[in-house]
């Protein structure tokens, strides 16, 4: 948390559309403050909008409101959209604390675009920093400026502008100072660097108004003059104000940091749900705590007085809750951040439950095991077991279990008690699935002791030919028996391998043959073989197991659309051994793992078209087989596909040229494009009479023009034209009549700009781009002259093309004004126009100005005009006067037109000057004529006489106040004889050596300094020796002064001429 900055909240960036309202809202640490702070809201850095905004202030917030935003139409009939995008700065400050962040604001309008002649291209208005026309500007233009450019604070703005130029002066602490304003993105580095005059200098930086402390973050540096602060992972606590501080001065700037656009990383899934049901919508942004908009259908999303829709952020995930689903919920959702968009589709169903398996008849004997199972449609589904209309309570022996789909109720160590009618209810459905469960008693009759085995199968109560089991339940096979004595059971079947879950049981009356989870392998014949000493007996059982279908094969996308396609697929290799009674679609983007079911009731064909997909996301399509048993597994998903449509076909098909062997054509792109985009245009031709479509161009054009060439002179065309992507070709756009190859006479036509049929006024140095359109075929000739005479290429350039001439001058010049003819020549037809330029410059100051009266407080002027005009007409002149003893200038009238008149309100006794500018369109005059002498205002009632006083004679003799010093020197190195002297004029100086002028001699070198006069020596030697005298003579008299010099020979000299002299 910065512990500087005042926001707690700050504003979001927002959208608007042309006459809607929109309110930004910033919060505040409001706790701690003692009173309500200072805020300004900015367009821009400069532009306030305090005439546009409303400020509502509370304790701890305050907020910004737009209203009817509306855009400038232009007189035309097509609308079209666009979005401006503008930058906005929030201000908040206190006696102690400054703070500000900036925003975004994107507004939507709707333009009139207008077809004109030509391309119906606009120009766009460049950028304009206002900041730099109000420093060059004359303090009496601010007024238009603010006009011209909407702003409304103009005293607000001339405060900074003082501010700013007080700035400007030149710095003696900085060599280079921080640029007005630094912008870098959230998380970067940068770095704010200032050079210092002094390299040893200390700066301190400061925040806010407050001093920065070093720390991991923020790190000082100095190389050099430079001083360098770098801040690390910019957060928007650093958006801020920054000064950096060398002893008494400061060099401010401003650090905007820049959020970087929030991106989608997770995006929405599809959801399918019933009536009632709970829904939540989940994404997941590259940012916590982003701030995200909610649509259904293209309407935004808000909480509602009754809490429908609930938004909910967990760090970087965004929820979207509907707490009771209806079917008005259903509709495809979005969720759009400045980064992305993501849209996902709900689905809201009417409850509707299948029984895939119902609960069936049970025959048990005692202390047998007795299971219901059903299997429904809706896993979530509860539901009650009923006991001959009683609720079944569950306890040791009786077990209720609900996994997934299947209800099951068993009941062990069956009792006779427990035979009865069952049911099963689900919770919420008009159903009741019944069964009977009837006890198996077993009655021992007297038989003779000598029987032979019997099989009773008749006593099952079932066919005894074959025994239907559902594939993973228990089969059991109850045999009866009888014989005496007990006869042996043998089982056979002719292949046998389902090891481990078969057993066999055998009792007096009766035997058992159990395989635990019967498989589809577990089906065939079984014989049953019971013997004993008496005879034998046999039976054969069949047993059918029956099972869910196998998966189906994946299926197979055909006739992809912008929103729809076809599902194809085959039946299941196997079906369970019984019918299937139909099919269960679901769908998936690529890039989820939530499958959306796509039909509640079974498809029983083996194609289905599937809708309401979003173009351009990539699905995958699977497949489930459904018979009596239940559901099989699911397909192997399907090759991903994405729902894309081939784009309309292209609009405003038209011919732009015809020659005699080419054809111009031009359209504008379809209407609709689609998610496929575009990759191109194809165009044909055929002949008149001719069905055959000829490409006019070598592969694919992605320009919205062709240029045909290469075509036979006369004959008929008919030319069309389809877009393509990869959904295929468009519709085609053809044009209704053939065209004939043949170049078209039209006569030569000039069409003149409006803004050129009056004279063209320039400025010196300005650029001159004059663009003339024309029609005319074939290409006509083109004529530029200048009060008759052909233009120097030179000095003008000319550019032709077939529909238009350009004449370009780089910088204008004096000479340029004139009238200028451009004629269009076709064999004998022409046409011509006329243009008149006229280049303008600042005008010559005005002539002869003389002060031709002075009386009271008044002084009378006047001047004739300037002698060059700078080829305008004199708009009128601009009077100043300035006092003699500051020479400060002051203007009396601007804009005055006559060339004499009366400057008032002079102040007594004092001396003005007066100088007078001429004005013409292009501006003031460079230089001003001023008057000669000075006007004199008088004081009125007493005149002053001066006293007269002697005049005092300053004039003296000369005279030494130093003294020349003897002194003694070493030969060989220079020397210097110094004294002063005073007098008044001037005296002049001379100097001797032994009563000899030195004045000529070049050894000598004499120099006089503020009365120090001092004579060099240069190498002297012992013969320089002597008396040395300086006189200083003027008209008042002269004096002089003398010294001794002594010159020693040099010790090494010495020795080295001794040397020479014993060799």
């Amino acid at each position: 948390v910065d512990p500087i900055g005042l926001f707690v909240t700050r504003p979001q960036d927002g959208e608007v559309t042309a006459g809607g309202n929109i309110t930004f809202t910033a919060k505040v640490a409001g706790e701690s403050l003692l009173k309500k702070p200072s805020v300004k809201w900015f367009k821009g850095k400069w532009m306030d909008l305090a005439s546009k905004e409303t400020t509502v202030f509370h304790p701890s917030s305050f907020s910004l409101r737009l209203n009817t935003l509306f855009s400038k139409s232009l007189s035309a009939f097509n609308f079209l959209t666009y979005k401006v995008y503008h930058w906005s700065l929030c201000e908040v400050s206190t006696k102690d604390k400054f703070d500000s962040s900036n925003f975004n604001l994107t507004w939507h309008s709707n333009i009139l675009i207008s077809f004109c002649r030509g391309d119906g291209k606009t120009e766009s208005q460049p950028e304009v920093d206002v900041w730099e026309i109000l420093r060059k500007a004359p303090p009496s233009e601010y007024e238009k400026i603010a006009f011209q450019y909407g702003i409304t604070d103009l005293r607000g703005m001339l405060k900074r502008l003082k501010r700013i130029k007080k700035e400007e002066k030149k710095s003696t602490a900085f060599l280079k100072k921080l640029d007005p304003a630094y912008q870098v993105d959230k998380g970067q580095k940068i770095k704010l660097v200032v050079e210092v005059a002094n390299p040893d200098a200390d700066v301190k930086w400061l925040k806010n108004g407050q001093e920065i402390q070093v720390s991991g973050r923020y790190i000082f540096e100095a190389v050099g003059n430079k001083r360098i602060l770098t801040i690390n992972h910019c957060s928007l606590a650093d958006d801020a104000a920054y000064e950096c501080v060398v002893g008494e001065e400061k060099s401010f700037t401003e650090l905007f940091v820049k959020e970087p656009p929030i991106l989608i990383t997770h995006p929405l899934e599809d959801q399918m749900v019933m009536v009632g049901e709970r829904v939540e919508f989940e994404c997941e942004v590259s940012e916590e705590g982003a701030t995200v908009k909610w649509e259904k259908d293209g309407v935004e999303l808000t909480r509602e007085e009754t809490f429908k829709y609930r938004f909910k952020k967990d760090g970087k995930k965004q929820y979207l809750i509907i707490n009771e689903s209806t079917k008005e919920d259903s509709g495809h959702y979005t969720v759009k951040t400045n980064g992305g968009v993501s849209v996902a589709e709900l689905i809201v169903q009417e409850k509707k439950l299948e029984v895939y398996q119902s609960i069936a008849d049970l025959t048990v004997k005692a202390r047998d095991q007795a299971v219901f199972k059903c299997e429904v449609s809706d896993e979530n589904v509860k539901g009650i077991w009923l006991k001959n209309g009683k609720e079944v309570v569950p306890d040791e022996r009786i077990k209720i279990s609900h996994i997934g789909r299947i209800h099951k109720l068993t009941i062990e160590d069956v009792t006779p008690g427990d035979e009865a009618d069952y049911s099963f209810i689900p919770q919420g459905f008009a159903y009741n699935l019944s069964a009977k469960l009837q006890f198996l008693e077993v009655k021992i009759d007297f038989v003779p002791r000598e029987e032979p085995p019997k099989i009773h199968l008749d006593c099952l109560g079932q066919s005894p030919d074959t025994i239907v089991v559902v594939a993973g339940n228990k089969l059991r096979l109850d045999v009866p028996i009888s014989g005496d004595p007990t006869p042996t059971v043998i089982w056979q079947k002719l292949l046998f391998e389902s090891e481990g879950r078969v057993r066999v049981e055998k009792h007096e009356d009766h035997c058992v043959f159990i395989i635990e989870g019967a498989e589809k392998e577990d089906e065939g014949v079984y014989r049953v073989i019971v013997k004993n000493p008496v005879g034998e007996d046999k039976a054969d059982i069949t047993v059918k197991v029956i099972d869910v279908p196998d998966p189906p094969e994946a299926p197979k996308i055909s006739n992809i659309g912008e929103d729809y396609c076809t599902v194809q697929w085959q039946p299941p290799k196997y079906d369970g051994g019984q019918p299937v009674l139909g099919y269960i679609l679901e769908r998936k983007k690529k890039k989820s793992y939530r499958w959306m079911r796509l039909n509640f009731d079974l498809l029983k064909e083996l194609t289905y078209e599937a809708k309401r997909m979003i173009e351009g996301v990539v699905y995958e399509m699977r497949i489930y087989a459904v018979n009596s048993i239940g559901m099989s597994r699911p397909s192997p998903a399907s090759q991903p596909f994405m729902p894309i449509a081939p784009p309309s076909e292209p609009t405003h098909f038209t011919v732009e040229d015809v020659s005699d062997s080419t054809v111009a054509l031009k359209w504008r792109p379809p209407e609709r494009i689609g998610a496929g985009g575009l990759d191109g245009y194809i165009v044909e031709y055929c002949k008149e009479g001719s069905t055959e479509w000829i490409p006019a161009l070598p592969g694919l054009t992605e320009r919205t023009s062709a240029l045909i060439k290469d075509l036979v002179t006369g004959d008929k065309l008919n030319f069309r034209i389809k877009a393509i992507n990869l959904a295929g070709e468009s519709g085609a756009a053809i044009i209704k009549e053939p065209i004939t190859v043949q170049e078209i006479l039209q006569r030569p036509k000039i069409w003149l700009p409006r803004h050129l049929r009056q004279t063209l006024v320039k400025k010196v140095g300005e650029t001159i781009n004059i663009v003339i359109p024309f029609q005319g075929k074939p290409r006509p000739k083109i004529i530029w002259t200048k009060d008759g005479q052909s233009l120097d290429a030179k000095d003008v350039g000319i550019r032709n093309s077939n529909t238009d001439t350009i004449l370009f001058i780089r910088k204008a010049e004096l000479h340029h004004s004139g009238a200028y003819e451009v004629t269009l020549q076709i064999e004998n037809m022409t046409d011509k126009v006329a243009i008149t330029i006229q280049i303008i410059d600042k005008p010559g100051p005005p002539q002869n100005i003389k002060l031709t009266d002075v009386w009271g407080f008044n002084a009378a002027l006047e001047w004739t005009p300037p002698q060059d005009d700078g080829n305008a007409q004199i708009l009128g002149y601009t009077v100043q006067k300035a006092d003699k003893k500051t020479m400060e200038w002051y203007t009396v009238f601007d804009h005055y037109r006559r060339t004499n008149c009366v400057v008032s309100e002079l102040i007594m006794g004092n001396e003005y000057f007066f100088r007078v500018f001429s004005e013409n369109l292009c501006g003031l005059s460079e230089t001003a004529a001023t008057t000669k002498n000075p006007a004199y205002i008088q004081k009125t009632g007493t005149t002053y006489k001066p006293p007269c006083y002697k005049e005092h004679d300053f004039s003296e003799p000369p005279k030494f106040t130093h003294p020349l010093v003897n002194r003694s020197v070493i030969a060989g190195y220079n020397t210097t004889l110094s004294c002063a002297v005073r007098g008044i004029p001037k005296p002049k100086i001379y100097w001797y050596k032994n009563k000899v002028d030195l004045s000529g001699d070049a050894k000598y070198r004499m120099f006089s300094k503020q009365g120090v006069l001092t004579l060099e020596i240069r190498k002297p030697t012992p013969f320089d020796g002597g008396f040395y005298t300086c006189k200083a003579v003027n008209e008042c008299g002269e004096a002089e002064i003398e010294c001794r010099l002594d010159v020693r020979g040099n010790q090494m000299n010495v020795m080295y001429n001794t040397n020479t002299a014993v060799k």
